[in-house]
């Protein structure tokens, strides 16, 4: 038992240190600078700055089709890119660009609201970015006013005697 622990002791050294190859000549000094700058560039992010957040129509009539343009910058480290935009309901539609806003420069995000619904009513439209926070929500709001006639007319039930 003895014998056969030794050999494998033996054995151990000889493959341990018959390796001639040093991993350190094996490493490209151009891939180890190429990844120390993506490294550096990944702790940087767009960052976007809406001039507002919200919008007020005020009172319109329902089915009035309104609009507005939502004016942001790009105040980050990286190129900003809105991957998506959602509304809270089919009567509101963002457009938006695809392309990606440098740092420093501004874009717009046009939201179309169709007028529908009836009093106080509020919408928001939720962004996809790459920003570090990933999402951004701008709301819209608008008193709408029902068309005359809209309202329901009463039903009449019988007086009993």
């Amino acid at each position: 038992m003895k014998k056969s622990v030794l050999i494998v002791a033996i054995l151990s050294v000889f493959a341990f240190s018959s390796c001639k190859d040093n991993a350190a000549d094996k490493v490209n000094e151009e891939n180890v600078a190429t990844a120390a700058d993506r490294d550096a560039e990944s702790g940087k992010f767009p960052t976007i700055a809406f001039e507002e957040s919200q919008f007020d129509f005020g009172t319109i009539d329902q089915g009035t089709n309104v609009e507005h343009v939502f004016k942001f910058k790009n105040t980050g480290e990286a190129p900003l890119m809105i991957v998506n935009a959602k509304s809270s309901c089919g009567c509101t539609i963002p457009e938006y660009t695809k392309e990606p806003v440098a740092p420093g420069e501004s874009g717009e995000l046009l939201v179309k609201f169709n007028g529908s619904g009836q009093n106080q009513v509020s919408k928001t439209v939720t962004l996809t970015t790459n920003t570090k926070a990933g999402t951004e929500t701008l709301t819209i709001k608008a008193f709408v006013t029902p068309k005359a006639g809209g309202a329901a007319t009463p039903v009449k039930t019988p007086t009993s005697k």
